[in-house]
């Protein structure tokens, strides 16, 4: 009868998704209510995770079938960021930003978009014009 095992890389991964479900629900991007009179404050925040695992099964030249030496790791990082807050107030709902909208990082990211178009065409031109040097 064929036993079927868990390899030990995937108890390395479970456990370290299952930490990161742990610390990382709704209420981290969507807090909780905030109730003020007739108003309604929603904190909400930007979440970004990330998780690396790996390992590797080491053979020797004498070893035992049945044995398995292996040889892993696991971690991951979470980064949690107030964006703002979602403000309700009778039939009106606005943002309200942590950092403000003209600050240098969003303009940066802003403009992100339309620089590496730039650079993408500046590129598309310098080989188009060296195939026209030939």
């Amino acid at each position: 009868m064929a036993e079927n095992k868990q390899h030990p890389l995937e108890n390395i991964m479970s456990t370290t998704i299952q930490n990161i479900r742990d610390m990382v629900d709704v209420n981290t991007i969507i807090g909780q209510p905030i109730q003020v009179d007739n108003v309604t404050i929603l904190p909400i925040s930007k979440v970004s995770f990330g998780f690396a695992s790996g390992g590797s099964d080491f053979t020797g030249k004498y070893q035992k079938t049945d044995a398995n030496p292996f040889g892993g790791g696991g971690g991951a990082g979470v980064d949690i960021s107030p964006i703002g807050f979602l403000i309700i107030k009778e039939d009106s709902v606005r943002l309200l930003p942590v950092v403000p909208p003209n600050s240098a990082v969003s303009r940066a990211v802003e403009m992100l978009p339309d620089l590496v178009d730039k650079v993408t065409d500046f590129i598309e031109k310098q080989k188009a014009k060296k195939e026209d040097d030939f």
